[in-house]
């Protein structure tokens, strides 16, 4: 597919990579790791062909076709959201436009013999391809991709100039899958995506026919997605067959025997000059020493990663609040004329730790500023529990950082005094060593500034914790610090994160937010999945659950039930009952019979049509068919329904075998 031949890349004094040998085969899925600045975009943009290595060769076949999707930078003006996606097939519109001309063209009685006869062969020519090419299937195609993506129909005719930065990401993310390109470099996909949008791009490039290279830091999706993972670190790749997971095991152990060689290594390195100072003057020894001073010179040095030291941290202790944390009550909020909330009530008890999730623009971000209190709701109440002391952490708080102080100082400043001996290891953890601790504020990057402003919450006390999507620019390492912290934390949580990994660990309620309500599933995330899945999301809640908008008795009813405990032992109870293991059973087997009558069912339509098509083109084909030409135009129009027919019924044909494929897996 594609092959890096010594490849090396530098910037300035720093190298990249070096003398670098690698290989992609057709079909494999491989997730590029390494630390921050190890150089994972500037392979990206060396195999996409946006830059050049210094020296070796990027070797790649003739019918490669790339696409590259970066972190952030593309914006799109000038069509709708539905054009823009479906200039992805630029070439097949191009080929359909010229068939619509032909086909008039055709309809004209002035046109000579000989030129009809010729349109008829160039129509003939365009047909094939288009149909070879799956052109009628061009529309279902985009909104296909489109929705998956989180754009809804309302959306498909919005302009593209209106749409926000991450929104424009999501198009230039659904124009690149649309386009098929045989190697798919994506740089951070899921940034801009929430949950349901990445559940779909799982399943999307799980099934993808072609070689993808991603660059992730949502462990959950590379573990679903990769097949290989591709370590980039020292200059150089190191490839580990498997998932994320397994590559964590293999990375360690392999990291841990490569330090522990260098420690020997140096070990026996000092052992030697210290016999070459001893003896170095005393010529009993001058051939002894000669010899030791040649043996150093060909030693070639071990080189290990710096260990990156692992931080445990505990956050600062503080009173715990009453058994009632937050309530609303009847909440109404809007903005303008468009209602996010309408009568809706929450309750939120000590201990809980819930999640809140649903598509973007839903109103998550404006529920956590109701409960937080940064915003009032335009009719209704809420109510603050006794002694609970709230931290917020908002979408934008790395902007409310102060730009005038230094790294040190934004955590100093807010920090108990028992905390501070605690700033070093916390600053550590989240990448900041050395000088770069003395760096104002108002210097560093934006992820750098949410780097910062998570580490600062983790050092002021709170019985109460709101963080709206907290994980946004951390890398997997500085996850893993803030997770293993929230796990240990006492108090009550509430949180958006759009990284499944980390609502999996954390969250024991989900709150599933949309179409102006926020319905309650309490248990896990994949027991809310569950729910929704067997029951259905629309208005039934897990066991024990309650819809919130039914009112604030209902929601304190759900909430102060063990819910959590409640839905276990449900799910337990209808796993360990043979007779409802034996309906599960007779389910699916009917579900298996409906889906195979299906696929005859649309089998035998396309036999049908195919058989039209040839009575028709049999028909066509009679000497002197286009002589009368208004007896003539009634069959061609059937013709080109049948062809568009048939593309659909081979479209859903496809989609059936593929679901059977998913079956037997």
């Amino acid at each position: 597919m594609i092959q890096l031949s010594g490849v090396t890349k530098s910037f300035g004094e720093r190298a990249l990579l070096e003398d670098v040998t690698w290989q992609i085969s057709d079909g494999e899925r491989v997730g590029l790791c390494g630390p921050n600045g190890a150089g994972k975009t500037t392979l990206l943009k060396i195999l996409a062909g946006f830059d050049e290595p210094d020296k070796g060769t990027v070797i790649k076949p003739a019918a490669l076709t790339v696409g590259y999707l970066p972190q952030d930078g593309l914006a799109h003006a000038g069509h709708t959201i539905l054009d823009e996606a479906s200039s992805a097939f630029a070439d097949l519109l191009s080929v359909k436009s010229e068939m619509h001309d032909i086909e008039e063209r055709l309809a004209d009685a002035s046109v000579a013999p000989e030129v009809h006869d010729a349109l008829l062969e160039r129509y003939s020519a365009l047909q094939d391809r288009f149909r070879i090419e799956d052109g009628y299937n061009i529309d279902l195609k985009v909104a296909t991709v489109l929705r998956g993506l989180g754009f809804s129909d309302e959306q498909f005719a919005q302009p593209t100039d209106s749409l926000s930065g991450g929104w424009q990401m999501r198009l230039a993310l659904a124009k690149l899958l649309l386009g098929r390109p045989t190697l798919l470099l994506l740089d951070e996909p899921t940034n801009h995506l929430d949950l349901e949008a990445r559940n779909w791009l799982e399943e999307y490039l799980s099934a993808y026919p072609h070689s993808v290279i991603l660059v992730s830091h949502d462990r959950f999706f590379l573990d679903s997605v990769v097949t290989r993972i591709t370590d980039l670190n020292l200059r150089h790749l190191t490839d580990y067959p498997g998932n994320y997971t397994h590559y964590i095991a293999e990375r360690d152990a392999r990291m841990e025997q490569l330090r522990k060689a260098k420690r020997e290594q140096d070990e026996e390195i000092a052992r030697v000059k210290m016999f070459i100072d001893r003896f170095r003057y005393q010529a009993t020894k001058a051939s002894q020493v000669q010899s030791r001073i040649k043996m150093l010179d060909k030693v070639v040095p071990i080189e290990a990663p710096p260990e990156r030291k692992r931080i445990h941290f505990n956050f600062p202790v503080c009173a715990k609040s009453g058994r009632t944390v937050l309530e609303l009550q009847d909440a109404r909020k809007a903005y303008g004329s468009r209602p996010i909330f309408n009568r809706q009530s929450l309750l939120v008890e000590r201990g809980d730790r819930i999640a809140l999730v649903g598509p973007n623009g839903a109103g998550k971000s404006t529920l956590m500023r109701m409960l937080s209190g940064v915003e009032a709701p335009d009719s209704g109440t809420r109510r603050e529990g006794h002694q609970v002391v709230m931290q917020y952490f908002a979408q934008d708080e790395a902007t409310r950082l102060d730009p005038k102080l230094n790294v040190y100082e934004t955590l100093a400043a807010g920090s108990p005094y028992d905390m501070v001996p605690a700033i070093r290891n916390i600053l550590g953890g989240f990448l900041f060593s050395g000088d770069d601790v003395y760096k104002k504020v108002g210097v560093l990057s934006g992820g750098e500034r949410t780097r910062l402003a998570v580490a600062r919450m983790l050092l002021i006390p709170s019985n109460t914790l709101l963080l709206d999507e907290p994980t946004n620019h951390l890398d997997l390492d500085s996850k893993d610090i803030l997770l293993e912290a929230l796990e240990d934390y006492g108090g009550t949580l509430i949180f958006v994160s759009h990284d499944r990994y980390f609502v999996e660990r954390l969250a024991n309620k989900i709150v599933e937010i949309g179409h102006g309500e926020a319905q309650v599933f309490p248990g896990t995330y994949k027991e809310f999945l569950w729910s929704r899945e067997n029951r259905g999301a629309g208005g039934v809640t897990g066991a024990g659950g309650a819809k919130s908008a039914g009112g604030a008795k209902s929601a304190r009813g759900a909430g102060r039930a063990d819910s959590s405990a409640e839905v276990r032992s449900t799910k337990a109870d209808a796993h360990d009952t043979r007779k409802r293991e034996q309906a599960a059973q007779r389910k699916r087997d009917d579900e298996d019979k409906r889906h195979h009558k299906r696929i005859a069912d649309v089998e035998a339509r396309i036999a049908e049509r195919e058989q039209a098509m040839k009575d028709i083109e049999a028909a066509m084909a009679v000497p002197g068919f286009y002589d009368d030409r208004d007896g003539a135009q009634p069959l061609i129009n059937r013709h080109q329904t049948l062809m568009w027919e048939l593309g659909d019924l081979m479209h859903q044909w496809e989609e059936l075998q593929r679901l059977t494929e998913l079956r037997r897996k």
